[in-house]
């Protein structure tokens, strides 16, 4: 199936469950900890009309569900594993591929080197819009040059970096390369005061050659450091000339959609600092997360957008 076959469909992500049905089988995967119980519910759901039940993805893979799901009739270990499953992100985003697996990092609070470790290259990916590798920028530069050329070579613009660049490895070299074909926003991270350097040149890179700070979106994590810390990140920001995109800190096992509390942080704090920033709440109505009140309803409560696979 050629690339240029899915410019036309419109990325729309499943909010990290997907299911379907073959034949006599039921397939679910799941991307996020606290969609398992709705996962197995499907699957209880599934079993109950006899179909044989695969699941797998990076949710049931870091909680071993064999032993969460134990009343439901799972196939053998390895014998059926939706997240290697051909075409299973597709089930998630039919307009979302993987270059690579892994990362060059390791982030404690990040599922992927548990799931993934190091660099894998898939040089036979599908090119579609959507392209969710880990850490572009990490990849060997020469791998960068092949994935790019793939998307030239198959006309398929690139609408969305998903996962975005590695702050410690975005250079004037890494921009000029991906500019060529990225028609979407740029993504990096900025999760805490240890890469401040880092994020700073990426983004005045950015900013140099004219991206304008909508295109420039900083995944900005909230919860992992002290309430002043991650404030910090958040103004520096906006006063690069980017937009903050906050995340709380939630544990890789959490079975709900509910912040970590740590530090001098309260779950409600950390709601209200991740709609104030994702809303955009700081560009007019109230500049500093001090004039904000979260009783206000001047936005809408949290959702998810389904182009951009986000809470926001």
């Amino acid at each position: 199936m050629s690339g240029a076959s899915w410019i036309g469909p419109e990325s729309r992500w499943s909010g990290g469950l997907a299911h379907w049905t073959v034949g006599d089988r039921a397939f679910l995967s799941v991307a996020f900890t606290f969609r398992l119980p709705d996962a197995r519910k499907l699957a209880i759901y599934y079993g109950a009309l006899g179909l044989k039940v695969f699941a797998g993805g990076p949710a049931l893979a870091h909680m071993k569900t064999q032993r969460y799901m134990q009343d439901v009739a799972w196939v053998p270990k390895g014998a059926g594993n939706p997240g290697r499953l051909i075409g299973a992100l597709q089930r998630h985003n039919p307009a979302a591929t993987i270059a690579s697996r892994g990362c060059s990092e390791d982030c404690s609070f990040c599922i992927v080197p548990f799931m993934e470790g190091g660099f894998t290259q898939l040089p036979d990916f599908p090119v579609l819009p959507v392209l969710c590798d880990n850490n572009l920028s990490g990849l060997p530069a020469d791998y960068q040059d092949f994935i790019v050329r793939r998307y030239q070579e198959a006309g398929v613009p690139l609408l969305d970096a998903n996962s975005g660049f590695e702050p410690r490895t975005f250079s004037a070299s890494v921009f000029d390369r991906w500019r060529i074909i990225n028609r979407g926003v740029w993504r990096l991270a900025y999760d805490d005061l240890v890469e401040r350097d880092f994020i700073r040149s990426a983004m005045a890179i950015l900013r140099r050659a004219g991206v304008p700070p909508r295109k420039i979106q900083i995944y900005t994590l909230l919860g992992n450091e002290p309430y002043d810390a991650c404030m910090q990140r958040v103004r520096e920001v906006i006063e690069w000339g980017g937009e903050p995109f906050c995340q709380p800190l939630m544990k890789l096992v959490a079975l709900t959609r509910d912040p970590h509390v740590k530090h001098d942080w309260t779950a409600r704090k950390l709601r209200a600092v991740a709609r104030w920033a994702n809303n955009h709440m700081w560009r007019s109505d109230a500049p500093r997360f001090e004039d904000y009140n979260p009783n206000v309803r001047r936005a809408p409560r949290t959702r998810y957008d389904e182009r951009q696979g986000l809470f926001i």
